[in-house]
């Protein structure tokens, strides 16, 4: 038996990974969820949910010990989310009989206690991207592996193959931006880039998809020196706004998007023209990228940090970078290195996507075309491959 510890959701990262994982190893052997509950709303889908409910592991159906003074030990391999670099399992309560964690992180600079926990707690340390694989050999965990995020090609796939060309915003020229609201995100390259477009061109229209319920990370971007941010509290949507139009955008050319579940974007994405991720780092994959990405659309992006697996010269226009940005945590101690997005290359590939229309589903295609290896089947069987390995085939 494998079990599954992680967050099951459809209106983030962790959650997105969370659900795809469980519904394609459960088609691979044995399969019991164990961790927080979810419900039909967090899930968005009733066939889905019926699906994952079926697989939660309900009293009975494990040989299991558990003492007060000691965590629940089940009786098989466990793959559970690692919530940060400090590298400490998202459930201290559960174990399996050898524990696999997957990880994501963008602090790059790692303490050795850090290192430590992983060896402590995990049989195996698994990152999201090759990248953040490097960071955790260059510190000493030696032995880290990689598995890449998939892609549910049944909701984010090229207009036309099933869900039909452009419906709307046909005399405009979109730009799209994703991923929540954080200085780490390049938002506020999003913002100077969009504002020197907005100026030169009368038809041009941003949409964004911002939604960003952590304050702390919302106000990371203090750290910019590129925008004016000092937002009120309130609505998150509101807060945006303000943040927006602070820096000379034109609310009446821009849709901030709700909070809404994954498989609703594909919709937004097939109606905008091109994606702009100058991302400072990613640990992962950058899910809104590769889903954008996949629907056959052009990307302007980093191919820095996680991006550096999906984004190439080949299928995206790449934006250069220009030295580094230091990060530090709330006391003042620097906890990553990231490289620069260069603004002005940011502006000068946006205008050449605006003065090049008639390319862009060529180069979008392509991108489509490099999206299509990746899939939750094949992060699937990447992670029983490494179970394997680590404690044996699940029984």
């Amino acid at each position: 038996m494998l079990y599954l510890n992680m967050t099951i959701g459809s209106a983030h990262g962790w959650g997105v990974c969370g659900k795809h994982l469980a519904l394609e190893l459960a088609t691979l052997g044995p399969l019991r969820i164990v961790g927080e509950s979810f419900d039909l709303a967090t899930v968005g889908d009733a066939l889905e949910f019926h699906a994952l409910d079926a697989l939660v592991l309900r009293r009975g159906q494990s040989a299991l010990g558990t003492t007060r003074q000691s965590p629940l030990v089940l009786d098989g391999a466990l793959l559970q989310g690692i919530g940060d670099e400090r590298l400490l399992p998202r459930d201290m309560a559960v174990r399996g009989s050898k524990t696999i964690g997957y990880t994501f992180f963008e602090r790059n600079l790692l303490q050795p206690a850090w290192v430590e926990n992983g060896r402590r707690y995990f049989g195996s340390v698994v990152a999201g991207s090759s990248w953040c694989a490097s960071v955790l050999w260059e510190a000493g965990l030696v032995d880290a592996k990689v598995a890449i995020q998939g892609v549910d090609h049944t909701a984010f796939h090229p207009p036309g193959s099933a869900g039909g060309e452009r419906q709307f915003l046909q005399d405009k020229f979109v730009v799209f931006s994703g991923g929540k609201f954080e200085y780490r995100k390049g938002q506020d390259v999003v913002i100077r880039a969009y504002k020197t477009l907005q100026d030169r061109h009368a038809d041009v229209l941003l949409v964004n998809a911002w939604w960003n319920p952590w304050p702390a990370i919302f106000d990371s971007m203090r750290s910019s020196p590129l925008i004016r941010f000092a937002p009120p509290r309130g609505r998150p949507q509101d807060v945006i706004s303000g943040t927006l139009a602070e820096n000379g955008i034109d609310l009446e050319r821009v849709i901030t998007c709700p909070r809404q579940l994954n498989s609703a974007m594909a919709r937004i994405y097939r109606n905008t023209d091109v994606g702009l991720f100058p991302n400072r780092c990613e640990g992962g994959t950058n899910l809104v990228l590769m889903e954008y990405m996949a629907c056959a659309k052009l990307v302007i992006a980093t191919n820095t940090t996680g991006h550096a697996e999906i984004v190439t010269h080949a299928n995206a226009q790449v934006i250069a970078t220009k030295g580094e940005a230091e990060v530090k945590d709330e006391s003042g101690v620097l906890v990553a290195r990231w490289p620069e997005p260069d603004l002005d290359d940011v502006i000068d590939k946006l205008e050449w996507a605006y003065q090049h229309r008639d390319k862009l589903r060529a180069l979008g295609q392509r991108a489509c075309e490099t999206l299509a290896r990746f899939t939750w089947r094949k992060t699937a069987e990447t992670f029983l491959g490494i179970i394997h390995e680590v404690a044996g085939a699940p029984e």
